[in-house]
């Protein structure tokens, strides 16, 4: 992670830029969280590219000449964009020194503190890479209860850490405020691994008030439930497929083929016969947005 985002850095940033970050002397923890809060100051906000995965490169050294990255490296499985202010914290946040356990947990936890909006964000971020991770469960599941969407964002989307330390109910908090609040679950890492009984359960619960009230559910929900048919659940993906919406049609038809329910698969049987397009290559993919 540090070598890769290093490297990003330098091709990206500006001269001037790269100079500021060479003139920072970073003896301590302490010159550390003075640096993460002047970033802003010096690094500007120009959005790049984060390749997440880390493939073999060379450490590079600031103000070496800018090489582009391998464009086809197996090990780059996903990418997404960030400011290049946020991406020089959390590279930052991955040099804490860890003098002690304490004095480690005390920097990053001082930083939690006194955070504004962005550096929050960056702090967010940089949980999965930071040490001592079940220390910062807390700050995590404080993240999902945040009304700041920046905040909420960082923690709930391309974030390793929910779906490695969170408990079932608090994993469940997450993918339901985001359904809630229609944001873009497919961007949650992990969520079909960590699909459970109980959230399929409420899903559907909350599939029959929508219903009710003659409102829509992103079809996209639908995936959580592949797994875990009950009888009520099965009528819930019948209806679906009488719907005259395609996306429920085709979301009925993707849990039905995922799912080990035999019931399931007779009802895809029954009623793919009466549908309009290709199911064969149908996926997830082609119900977000």
């Amino acid at each position: 992670m540090n070598n890769l985002l290093a490297q990003l850095i330098e091709i990206n940033a500006s001269e001037k830029e790269l100079q500021w970050l060479d003139t920072q002397n970073i003896k301590d923890n302490k010159a550390l969280q003075k640096t993460f809060v002047l970033t802003p100051r010096f690094i500007s906000k120009k959005e790049v590219e984060i390749v997440l995965e880390k493939p073999t490169i060379t450490k590079p050294k600031y103000g070496t000449p800018k090489t582009a990255l391998p464009n086809q490296n197996p090990n780059v499985i996903e990418k997404q964009i960030w400011t290049l202010d946020r991406a020089v914290r959390v590279l930052l946040l991955t040099n804490v020194q860890n003098n002690s356990e304490e004095d480690y947990c005390q920097t990053i936890e001082t930083l939690f503190e006194t955070a504004e909006i962005n550096e929050a964000v960056a702090l967010y971020t940089a949980l999965p890479y930071l040490q001592y991770a079940e220390k910062w469960l807390y700050r995590a599941t404080e993240a999902v209860r945040s009304n700041m969407g920046p905040v909420f964002d960082a923690i709930a989307f391309q974030n390793l850490y929910p779906a490695k330390y969170f408990s079932e109910s608090a994993w469940n908090q997450l993918v339901l405020k985001c359904i809630f609040n229609d944001k873009p679950i497919n961007l949650i890492k992990g969520l079909d691994e960590r699909a459970n009984q109980n959230l399929a359960n409420i899903l559907s619960d909350f599939a029959h008030e929508r219903w009710a009230a003659h409102r829509t559910i992103p079809p996209q929900v639908w995936r959580l439930v592949s797994k875990f048919i009950t009888p009520t659940i099965l009528e819930d993906i019948s209806k679906l497929f009488d719907s005259e919406n395609i996306q429920n049609q085709q979301a009925a038809v993707l849990v039905c083929k995922e799912s080990n329910n035999q019931a399931a698969k007779d009802l895809l049987v029954i009623k793919q016969k009466h549908l309009a397009f290709d199911i064969e290559k149908l996926s997830w993919k082609d119900l977000q947005g």
